[in-house]
């Protein structure tokens, strides 16, 4: 049998990052290249006293159909928890979605068609390149530095690209970088969208998972206009494996949203959503996002000692305030050859190249630390900065 596949499938079964990720997989390596959050501060005691005050309290409910937006009670839970990131907003602004790569994914599905410019921060989030592509994005990236996206370029490239169809961005603790757009670009930006009339996708996945600086309001808080629609998730915070996320957008912009996300799955899960709801009332979820953070930042502090022990003087390196990722710079090396020297050394990342909208920054990697422990980040850094140097030489 052959499939006519559409033009949203990949022409190609060629996935670089699964290959990565597969070569890393080998018990002898140590992987920094997952993004993965650490499995042994997942709430598992707590969770399942949630789930089985919900199965005594709502047994049937909670297994039936439900609505499209999502459950009422964690909607409600979400604006507060909205307001504490210093925004305003109600129950008819905000869906539960399966993860926020599902919305990222029903955003993209209503706003791009075939040859549309999507404008990115250079690097960004690769599976978000990948949604984009796939409904037929030519993407443009603008470069970045400590304090996030440039915004002299942003205003340049809006201008360059006049019928670009929204920029996508990660100002806080951004994947791959980790770092942190200034408060000042945050508002820049929000001008510069709203002078151009474009939307703004934010998404903002790590932004509770802050263990440095100070707390920057998202760029959702400076909007006026109704333009940012605004991702989050309850992966970083509580579990992936929940697949819960939402979206808070204008009300026009919500009705649409309903229709495509009935389309793809018709709500995100029931149970899952009461449980959250449960889990929020009856446990204090800042001292549980305080053990997150005091870990993160133990390991983030400890990968960055030894960083700057083990690795060649003339590597850069970012220093994140919060979330998951370190993105290091090696300059004058070929990132596929040191990836292929770091898999003889049996340590792992993932190289940059996945993370370019456009030319990729040669010697160029990202590095997690969430999901490490002290030893294995002592010695997969010190494996990395033999690597490093044989290549170099």
């Amino acid at each position: 049998m052959t499939f006519k596949y559409s033009n949203s499938v990949p022409k190609s079964n060629e996935n670089a990052t699964a290959d990565i990720l597969k070569a890393a997989s080998d018990p002898k390596v140590i992987s920094f290249a997952g993004g993965l959050p650490a499995a042994e501060l997942f709430p598992v005691e707590q969770m399942k006293a949630a789930s089985d005050k919900i199965f005594d309290l709502y047994g049937q409910e909670v297994l039936q159909y439900a609505s499209t937006l999502g459950y009422l009670g964690l909607r409600k839970e979400i604006v507060k928890m909205m307001k504490e990131r210093a925004v305003e907003t109600s129950v008819d602004n905000i869906a539960v979605t399966t993860g926020s790569q599902q919305a990222i994914d029903l955003v993209a599905r209503m706003l791009i068609n075939p040859g549309d410019v999507v404008i990115t921060e250079d690097p960004t989030y690769l599976a978000a390149i990948d949604v984009f592509k796939s409904y037929g994005a030519e993407m443009v990236g603008v470069p970045m530095d400590e304090d996030g996206i440039k915004t002299d370029a942003l205003a340049e490239t809006v201008k360059k690209y006049p019928e670009a169809k929204f920029i996508y961005t990660i100002p806080n603790f951004q994947n791959p970088t980790g770092r942190t757009m200034a408060i000042e670009r945050r508002k820049e930006l929000i001008k510069i969208a709203n002078e151009a009339d474009l939307p703004v996708l934010e998404d903002d996945p790590y932004g509770a998972i802050r263990y440095a600086g100070e707390f920057l309001p998202s760029l959702k808080h400076f909007d006026t206009e109704g333009r940012v629609i605004y991702l989050s998730s309850f992966s970083k915070i509580l579990a992936p494996g929940m697949r819960l996320g939402w979206i808070v957008a204008s009300q026009d912009f919500m009705a649409k949203f309903a229709l495509l996300e009935q389309n793809a799955d018709l709500h995100a899960d029931n149970l899952a959503q009461y449980v959250v709801v449960q889990f929020l009332q009856d446990v204090d979820v800042t001292e549980h996002i305080k053990k997150i953070t005091d870990v993160y930042e133990h390991r983030a502090t400890l990968m960055l000692q030894e960083i700057d022990k083990q690795f060649p003087k003339n590597v850069h390196h970012s220093i994140p305030q919060g979330g998951m990722f370190i993105w290091v710079e090696v300059p004058g090396v070929d990132t596929k050859q040191l990836f292929d020297e770091c898999i003889k050394h049996d340590v792992a990342f993932v190289p940059g190249s996945a993370f370019f909208a456009n030319e990729e920054q040669p010697g160029t990697f990202r590095m997690n630390f969430s999901n490490m422990n002290d030893e294995q980040i002592v010695e997969g850094v010190k494996r990395m900065g033999a690597a490093i140097k044989a290549v170099q030489n």
